[in-house]
């Protein structure tokens, strides 16, 4: 099985939850953007939650599927449609053979994510299929898609199956599918173009003049144009952040949504495709919970930052997390019930 890439929009890569267990060695974790609607989006068509499908940043391609497909589309709102019809987000839908998808102008967030059951079978390059565009390496020939390619599609789950049995008696006449189950408003992100994002304390926001620190957790931040995978550039109003006094720091280890702030003063919140150090202060540290929220911001967009306590991050991301496990045994007990009336 095989889905044909007919346009490939602006930037379609191949994506899984990154390339973990490198970083010693310099390699970078890379992944998602938005790994929680990946995971959801993986969830939903029965895959395991790491298995790799397609981030489709801002202008979407056209997907052509030659044999039936088991799809689910979450993050932002790309207007997806499939075979001209609206087709709604965080649900599981049956895509008959010869459907296509195609995606529209951007309503909200700037980055879908699309999960086939059995997952993208693209070549896995150091325990990860995910694209990493900078280094030509993973996904599919280490680049973004193209017209043409043809990405093999991996064996359905067990559990895919359960789902794409239990969707056949919502089938419409052209063969299409939506389910009726979904995933609960409350576990999804507030998705929004210019968010406030909760942060806490960064390893050196003692070495900022106190009126820096002040500023970083109450102004807006403009997300520069130049900003990428690695890493949301920001501008804000006035002068930039400063340090009380000139200091040379050793590198040290940096992660997803780090924020870190160069002699310049312009803070940078490090994203999915980040180095594994940096030495430049950091400011603040990006709410787990949240990083989707970031994630979604395009280009232009503004990004506040709210304190919060270490606690409340973590307790934040317990939440969230516990969700997902509600979700997960709520698939699972409707496959194992065949009752997909929930």
């Amino acid at each position: 099985m095989s889905m044909i890439m007919v346009k490939p929009g602006l930037l379609t890569t191949v994506q899984d939850l990154g390339r973990h267990g490198s970083q010693q060695f310099g390699v970078i974790v890379g992944g998602a953007m938005d790994a929680f609607a990946l995971r959801i989006a993986n969830l939903l068509v029965g895959n395991d939650e790491r298995a790799a499908g397609l981030e489709i940043t801002m202008l979407g391609p056209e997907i052509y599927f030659a044999e039936p497909a088991l799809i689910s589309v979450c993050g932002g709102d790309l207007s997806p449609q499939l075979n001209d019809r609206a087709l709604p987000l965080w649900k599981t839908v049956v895509a008959p053979e010869g459907s296509v998808l195609r995606f529209g102008r951007a309503r909200r967030g700037c980055r879908a994510y699309l999960a086939v059951a059995g997952g993208v079978d693209a070549p896995i390059k150091m325990n990860s299929r995910s694209t990493y565009l900078r280094a030509g390496i993973g996904g599919w020939e280490g680049r973004a898609l193209q017209k043409g390619d043809r990405l093999p599609i991996g064996a359905a789950s067990p559990a895919s199956r359960a789902l794409a049995s239990l969707l056949a008696d919502e089938a419409q006449a052209d063969g299409v599918a939506f389910s009726r189950w979904s995933v609960a408003p409350d576990l999804l992100p507030s998705y929004a173009a210019n968010p406030e994002v909760r942060a806490v304390a960064g390893q050196e926001l003692a070495l900022f003049q106190e009126e820096s620190a002040e500023r970083f957790f109450a102004d807006a931040f403009k997300v520069r144009t130049d900003s990428d995978r690695m890493g949301y550039r920001l501008s804000g109003d006035g002068d930039g952040l400063r340090l009380k006094e000139k200091r040379e720091l050793v590198s040290s280890a940096v992660t997803f949504g780090t924020v870190q702030v160069p002699p310049d003063g312009q803070p940078i919140a490090l994203m999915a495709d980040r180095q594994t150090t940096g030495g430049y202060p950091k400011i603040a540290q990006v709410a787990s919970v949240d990083l989707p929220l970031l994630a979604q911001t395009n280009l232009g967009g503004t990004v506040r930052f709210r304190r919060v306590s270490l606690q409340e991050a973590q307790r934040l991301y317990l939440v969230r997390e516990n969700g997902i496990r509600t979700l997960r045994s709520g698939l699972e007990r409707m496959q194992a019930s065949g009752n997909g009336r929930v």
